[in-house]
């Protein structure tokens, strides 16, 4: 058997997907895996002009195949936002519109989660027929 380690009051720890402090830890050895290629790339300015026409090709085309993809069924619009926080990696004004639709997906959510709340508070305040007595 392997034994747990305690945190220091003595209550072994919970392993929650995405709680704690490790949450985003993915993301986060990603990002600085690019800032330190990227810090590589700096003392070479032919290598950083020929990374950003990449980046920008590469984004472009992610963008060009979610437009194509929005009228047909599937992801279109999540390809097209993929697309443009390629862009945002390297553009500032793609990176502003990804921080823009990162807000308004956030703000939905939360409406969501709000409604669904008062939804199944009104249902469950409310009596149902079959309970109430008949005369």
């Amino acid at each position: 058997m392997s034994e747990q380690p305690e945190t220091p009051d003595g209550v072994p720890p919970t392993e929650h997907r995405g709680a704690g402090p490790r949450r985003g830890g993915r993301r986060r050895a990603f990002r600085d895996a690019h800032a330190k290629m990227r810090l590589r790339l700096d003392p070479h300015p032919r290598l950083r002009l020929l990374y950003k026409i990449g980046v920008g090709m590469l984004g472009a085309v992610i963008v060009v195949v979610g437009l194509v993809l929005v009228p047909l069924p599937g992801p279109g619009w999540l390809v097209v936002f993929l697309g443009v926080a390629v862009l945002g990696t390297e553009f500032p004004a793609a990176h502003r519109i990804t921080q823009w639709v990162r807000r308004l997906v956030r703000r939905a959510r939360l409406r969501w989660r709000a409604w669904r709340v008062s939804r199944s508070a009104r249902r469950s305040s409310t009596v149902k027929p079959s309970a109430a007595p008949s005369r």
